[in-house]
């Protein structure tokens, strides 16, 4: 089964290159803070809401003004349980003349997969022509009655899907990269790479986790709380978004970055 946006038809917009920083915003000021400090890709959420809580609809649009034109900008829209909620959040935004985002995403919790690949096309179908569906899989999936994303991965792929987040669900407990969770972390990313899948890093990455979080392969790192005063709940500093993006391009000019390896390739 291949996705395909509402109205069935295949989508020729050209897809955004998902490549380097991602921050999440709460706001338009800190959309404007962390492009003053480098990012690369602008996500709007908000964390009061869950892991990927969804912004009021006049935030996300406020943010996709600032950073539309400028940096790929995507939405978080909470979770693929909530069914129109999240599918029609994006709708909303761009039908009050917001320009539209690159890309939108939604969280696996509480689903089995057979109930995620309904969700999932659900999801889908109500995207405007030219958003890119953008899967989640939650690395501590036990603890979120997620599917385990070996099945996600491969359930993502055999959707048509282009890009899998790795994220966690439980903000209070292991980080993506924690001693109890990066082995498996660095195999969910190479048979995600084997599947053709582009790899976004999120789940508490803080700037020690930067550099390791891209050479286990990850094209996209997403932070919010590293680049926080106040952590996840603060306030975006610019100075924190330069030092988290330096970092990252010190990491790709060492070669520590990885390129996307095609469809069945090895990682």
């Amino acid at each position: 089964m291949t996705i395909a946006p509402a109205g069935g038809q295949p989508d020729a917009r050209p897809r955004a290159s998902w490549r380097g920083l991602l921050v999440s915003v709460r706001t338009a000021a800190e959309a404007r803070d962390a492009l003053a400090g480098g990012a690369s890709i602008i996500d709007v959420k908000e964390p009061s809401h869950g892991p990927l809580g969804a912004a009021a609809a006049e935030i996300a649009a406020a943010v996709g003004h600032v950073a539309a034109g400028r940096v790929p900008w995507t939405m978080a829209c909470g979770e693929l349980r909530a069914g129109g909620a999240a599918a029609h959040l994006v709708p909303r935004i761009v039908a009050a003349g917001a320009p539209p985002p690159a890309a939108a995403k939604a969280g696996p919790a509480g689903l089995t997969i057979e109930e995620w690949r309904r969700a999932f096309l659900e999801f889908v179908r109500g995207l405007p022509a030219g958003v890119e569906p953008i899967a989640v899989a939650y690395a501590d999936w036990r603890r979120t009655s997620s599917p385990e994303p070996l099945e996600l991965i491969d359930a993502s792929a055999a959707a048509g899907c282009r890009t899998l987040l790795f994220d966690t669900g439980d903000k209070s407990g292991p980080a993506l990269l924690s001693p109890e969770i990066a082995a498996a972390a660095g195999r969910w990313i190479a048979a995600a790479h084997r599947a053709g899948l582009v790899v976004a890093a999120g789940g508490r990455i803080t700037f020690d986790d930067i550099p390791r979080a891209l050479d286990l392969g990850a094209q996209v790192v997403a932070l919010r709380g590293a680049v926080c005063r106040g952590g996840r709940t603060g306030v975006v500093d610019p100075s924190l978004v330069r030092a988290a993006a330096t970092l990252c391009e010190a990491a790709e000019s060492l070669g520590v970055a990885k390129p996307v390896p095609p469809a069945g390739a090895e990682a």
